[in-house]
């Protein structure tokens, strides 16, 4: 009889070889160019809600100004854009610690068919990105008045 060894992660290990290879076999997911797929250097947050007349979008975008951020809809999908820049010039062997996130950034995110993208407006305040989507006004509730007889 031969005894093996119990391995709890060996079947996520093959989980992954699998999908490595997918993602590596697939026409369509993997990388065209001879470049590496390049993830981002920081990913700002973002807050999403929605009200009767619209939904409102809230991304944290500190130290970027306003006029830096590419907000763009193609094809029902709203994408945020921008780069935030390090904001010294003195030797980096002078800070004793850096934690906040420097680099490119692209958010992006499916807008619902009842919003009005032509109607969509942005404004930014303390840091704060608000990108306004109005709904289109055939898909607001309307309210029956009932007759009475």
């Amino acid at each position: 009889m031969w005894l093996e060894r119990f391995d709890p992660f060996k079947e996520f290990d093959r989980l992954n070889e699998d999908l490595n290879w997918f993602f590596r076999a697939s026409p369509v997911l993997r990388n065209k160019g001879e470049q590496p797929l390049e993830t981002p250097a920081w990913v700002p947050s973002v807050d999403i809600y929605e009200d009767g007349d619209q939904v409102v979008l809230k991304a944290e975008l500190p130290g970027i100004q306003a006029d830096k951020v590419d907000i763009r809809v193609e094809e029902n999908v709203l994408t945020l854009k921008g780069e935030r820049k390090l904001d010294f010039e003195e030797k980096k062997e002078n800070y004793q610690r850096v934690e906040r996130y420097f680099g490119t950034f692209q958010r992006s995110f499916s807008l619902p068919k009842y919003v009005d993208a032509d109607r969509i407006r942005a404004e930014s305040r303390d840091g704060v990105l608000n990108v306004y989507l109005p709904k289109k006004p055939e898909t607001k509730p309307k309210q029956i008045k009932i007759d009475v007889k």
